[in-house]
């Protein structure tokens, strides 16, 4: 059987995927670029492009090194990656697309387009939990993107700031292209370019958020989604200005041997990366980050966010019991959710993931809602139970209700009130019965305290 459709860059074949009655195109090139370069987006391909076969994602560290052959990476290697190829490249700007198998340009469907985290140094679009989310069979077309990572996606310098009138960010910027592809594109597919929810978790919900905030995404945005990563603040999550990061950046060239921009740009991936993590070691901390550039993050988020300029769309936000930051985390997502509230924005939810994963004792760890939201459990080696699938249905539901309608309330779920002036619970996702609730904000500073668990 043909999966063939006309789009406005020309007809694409899809394939099958594990549900039945939604077709995948895979590995769709949404733009090109060249190392330090921003985006350039695809707009036409000569005959009938492939999309059957997932495309390369971004170079990162785990290109350079065998996952399996490292102690420190066996928890999330396990999880998501094990026993899966994948190929990495510079050229890396491809997305991929769920969407029922008949629709047509009229049908409309709403669209969640999930951006993946990784600290902006790894990850891609299809590891196992995203490979084929249960959405579509819902009625909500799904979007994965890779993007650019590490000093391929974040790197800053003056140089480059001459050359283009603005560095950094690069990755950030592959993410709107690609969203501004799927806003021209999608109609092909059967969804509608004005019902877009962008969702993300870890870097990628700090990445939804910087979207958000962003005169530059104005019209492209119908809800967003945020886990284990969104809301701003002073600290966790906050942006500087470019100049701040280049003393960085002109390490890494100097441990490269590069002279001159020229140089660096030639360097091969494998000895950028070396530097870079070199330059990383002596430094501490995360350096591959969004930073204000004057255009994509004009200023500080918190202080576009105190202005009331952010998009004002409904958002729905939470955070897992033993994330990486828990009692920061959870605080940021309700008083972004208040913030709404208090500006007479949309309605905004919060919630709280607490499921205690089967299989080991690491309980709610960071990223391990994403098998619950994405319906992708028999993906997983847990032995998970009646009471995961039942919790994953309920999360799902709420999910593509939030995506068609902006409330994720209907369908006999427990009702998930927003947050609002007298009304602090959460929604509480896990162990429990599904219920509104609050938090112990005690016991979630003693599990920061204490938490063996590294985020990915």
């Amino acid at each position: 059987m043909s999966y063939t459709r006309m789009t406005p860059c020309g007809p694409i074949e899809g394939c099958t995927c594990q549900w039945p009655g939604v077709v995948a195109y895979k590995g769709i090139r949404y733009a090109t670029a060249g190392r330090w370069e921003y985006p350039t987006p695809v707009t036409h391909w000569e005959g009938t492009y492939d999309a059957t076969h997932y495309g390369a994602c971004s170079y990162q560290p785990r290109a350079f090194f065998d996952e399996a052959q490292m102690p420190e990476k066996a928890f999330y290697y396990h999880e998501f990656r094990q026993g899966e190829h994948y190929d990495y490249s510079e050229d890396c700007l491809f997305l991929n697309i769920w969407t029922p198998e008949n629709t047509g340009p009229d049908a409309k469907l709403p669209v969640i387009f999930y951006i993946h985290g990784g600290g902006f140094t790894g990850g891609c679009g299809h590891e196992k939990h995203f490979d084929g989310p249960v959405w579509p069979t819902r009625g909500v077309i799904a979007v994965t993107i890779n993007y650019r990572l590490g000093p391929l996606g974040f790197a800053c310098l003056p140089e480059l700031s001459a050359e283009a009138g603005h560095t950094g960010n690069y990755g950030l910027y592959d993410q709107l292209c690609a969203l501004q592809w799927v806003y021209d594109n999608i109609a092909a597919f059967g969804g509608d370019p004005k019902h877009i929810t962008l969702m993300g978790q870890s870097a990628g919900a700090m990445s939804v958020q910087q979207l958000c905030l962003s005169p530059m995404t104005e019209g492209l945005v119908a809800g967003a989604v945020m886990s284990s990563g969104g809301g701003v603040g002073k600290g966790f999550g906050s942006t500087s200005p470019a100049p701040e990061h280049y003393d960085f950046w002109k390490d890494v060239a100097v441990r490269a041997g590069c002279p001159d921009l020229a140089a660096l740009r030639a360097l091969s991936p494998a000895d950028l990366f070396a530097a870079w993590k070199a330059a990383q070691t002596a430094a501490g901390g995360m350096q591959c980050v969004p930073v204000v550039d004057g255009r994509l993050i004009p200023i500080e988020g918190s202080v576009i966010a105190e202005d009331g300029q952010q998009r004002a769309v409904p958002y729905m936000m939470g955070s897992t019991s033993e994330d990486i930051v828990p009692p920061i985390v959870h605080r940021m997502a309700k008083s972004w959710c208040r913030l709404q509230a208090d500006q007479g924005k949309p309605a905004s939810y919060a919630w709280f993931f607490d499921r205690q994963l089967p299989g080991d004792d690491n309980g709610a760890w960071h990223s391990s809602d994403l098998w619950y939201w994405f319906g992708t459990l028999d993906h997983c080696w847990r032995p998970m139970t009646a009471k995961d699938r039942l919790l994953s249905e309920q999360m799902v539901q709420y999910l593509t209700n939030f995506a068609t309608t902006g409330n994720p309330n209907g369908g006999g779920l427990p009702i998930w009130e927003p947050i609002r002036k007298g009304q602090n619970k959460v929604l509480r996702l896990g162990e429990g019965t599904t219920h509104m609730g609050g938090v112990n904000m005690v016991k979630l500073t003693h599990t920061m305290l204490t938490n063996k668990a590294v985020g990915e």
